[in-house]
C-alpha cells in the first residue's frame, strides 16, 4: 500500500468533515433568509445536513459493489455517535436529558433500530425494505412537525434550539449561504469518492473485509459533523442539544440513509453485520435510552462507560479482522 492511498483517504475525511459543516451552515443560512421556522430548521435541515456525508458515502459504496462499506458506514456511524461522541461530551460536561423532550424521538429511534435489526436478519436490504424505511422517516417528520406547530412542547423547543445554534448573527447574505451550501455539497461528493476508493484499497491490501473499514475509518470520518455539533453545544453549555442531535442523526442514518441507499440498489448484508454489529447497535441504543430516561442525565460515569464499550467494540473488530471468528 503506497502513501498516496493514505493521503487520498485523509483528504477524503477532511473534505467530508468540512463539507458537512459548511453544507449545514449554508442550509441554515438559506432557511433564515427564507424565514423558515427554527423548528423546521432544527428538525429537518440540521438532521439531513449532518447525515449527508453518510448518505453520499453509502450510495457511492453500494453503487461500486462494496455493500460492507455502505452498511458498515451507517452502523458504525451510529455506534460512534452514541459511544464516542456522547461519551466524550458527557465526560467533558454531563448531558441533561429531559424525558419529555426526547420521548417521541427516542421511541422512533427504538422502532427504527428494531426494524433495521429485523431487515438485516433477512440477509438483504431490498428496495421494499428501503421504501418502508423512507416512508417511516417521512411520516415521522410530518407528524412531528405538525404536532409541534399546533402544540409546541419541550421537544419543539429543543428542535428549535438545535436550529438556532447554527444561526449566524448578523445573518449572512442569501447568496453567500447558497454558495456555502453548494461548496459543502461538492466537497462531500468529492470526499466520499476519495474515501471509498481509499477504503477499498486499504481493505484489499490488509486482507480484511471492507465491512470492518466501513465500521471504523469510514464511520468515524462521516461522523465528523455530529462531533462538531457536539463540541459547539458543549462550549455553549447546551449539551442537551448534543443528545438531541445524536438521536436525530441516528434516526436519519437508519431510516433515511439505509432507506435511500437500498432504494437505489439492494444491499447484501455481510454476515458479520447480521450476527454481531446490528445487535451491538441495538444494545448501545438501549443503553443510551436507559441512561437518559432513568437518571434524566448522562453523567461522566455514563460517558466513561460509553467510551469503554466503544474501545471494547474496536477490539472485537480487530479480532474479527484476523479471522478468529
Amino acid at each position: 500500500m503506497d502513501a498516496s492511498t493514505l493521503v487520498l483517504g485523509a483528504l477524503g475525511l477532511l473534505l467530508l468533515g468540512l463539507g458537512g459543516d459548511v453544507l449545514v451552515r449554508g442550509a441554515v443560512g438559506i432557511a433564515v433568509s427564507l424565514k423558515v421556522s427554527p423548528l423546521f430548521t432544527g428538525l429537518v435541515l440540521v438532521g439531513f445536513g449532518t447525515s449527508t456525508p453518510e448518505l453520499v458515502t453509502s450510495l457511492d459504496a453500494v453503487l461500486r459493489g462494496s455493500p460492507g462499506i455502505a452498511v458498515g458506514n451507517v452502523i458504525g456511524s451510529n455506534l460512534a455517535n452514541i459511544l464516542l461522541i456522547l461519551g466524550l461530551t458527557a465526560v467533558i460536561l454531563p448531558i441533561p436529558a429531559n424525558p419529555v423532550s426526547f420521548r417521541r424521538d427516542a421511541r422512533m429511534l427504538a422502532l427504527a433500530t428494531a426494524a433495521v435489526v429485523v431487515f438485516a436478519l433477512t440477509g438483504t436490504f431490498s428496495r421494499l425494505f428501503g421504501g418502508i424505511l423512507v416512508m417511516l422517516l417521512l411520516g415521522y417528520l410530518y407528524h412531528t412537525y405538525r404536532t409541534e406547530q399546533v402544540r409546541p412542547d419541550a421537544s419543539a423547543e429543543l428542535h428549535a434550539l438545535e436550529g438556532s445554534l447554527l444561526v449566524r448573527k448578523p445573518a449572512r447574505p442569501a447568496w453567500l449561504s447558497l454558495f456555502l451550501a453548494i461548496v459543502g455539497l461538492a466537497a462531500i461528493l468529492v470526499g466520499a469518492d476519495m474515501l471509498v476508493t481509499s477504503s477499498i484499497r486499504i481493505a484489499q491490501h490488509l486482507g480484511i473485509s471492507d465491512t470492518v473499514i466501513g465500521l471504523t475509518v469510514v464511520a468515524l470520518g462521516t461522523s465528523l459533523p455530529e462531533l462538531a455539533t457536539a463540541i459547539a453545544a458543549a462550549i455553549k453549555s447546551e449539551t442537551d442539544i448534543a443528545l438531541g442531535n445524536v438521536i436525530g442523526s441516528n434516526l436519519f442514518n437508519l431510516l433515511g440513509i439505509l432507506g435511500v441507499t437500498a432504494l437505489a440498489h439492494p444491499i447484501t448484508i455481510p454476515r458479520g453485520v447480521a450476527v454481531y454489529d446490528v445487535w451491538i447497535l441495538a444494545a448501545a441504543t438501549a443503553l443510551l435510552l436507559f441512561f437518559a430516561f432513568s437518571n434524566a442525565r448522562i453523567g461522566r460515569w455514563e460517558g466513561l462507560i460509553f467510551l469503554v464499550v466503544y474501545v471494547g467494540y474496536l477490539g472485537l473488530l480487530a479480532v474479527r479482522s484476523m479471522g478468529t471468528f
